[in-house]
């Protein structure tokens, strides 16, 4: 699992759950409101979403401590490490550019 994907599937997965971890009840702000917003009741996450969530998180942690403390870091010229770890950030985006100009070149 690349630590682009982990991110986005913590995002998937938190998009199909309740909105608390706990068992919680909802609200509704009267119209008019200085920031009107509601939620339904919420029935909490399951043993197993809390369980996906937290391995999801510690693997993208993990990732993160790999990728921020790998040795290639000491290589890079003083002042130049942030355009660097941009530049690694936005490697793939540049790969699909690539895939989708060879799928169209086919």
């Amino acid at each position: 699992m690349c630590h682009t994907s982990t991110p986005q599937r913590i995002a998937a997965l938190g998009r199909t759950l309740p909105w608390s971890v706990v068992p919680l009840p909802g609200w509704s702000r009267p119209e008019g409101h200085w920031y009107p917003s509601s939620r339904p009741d919420s029935p909490g996450w399951t043993e197993e979403q809390q369980q996906q969530v937290a391995a999801l998180r510690a693997r993208a942690l993990e990732l993160s401590i790999t990728v921020g403390t790998h040795p290639f870091w000491s290589t890079v010229e003083n002042g130049k490490v942030v355009e660097a770890r941009m530049a690694l950030k936005r490697v793939h985006e540049d790969a699909g550019d690539d895939e989708a100009a060879a799928d169209g070149a086919a």
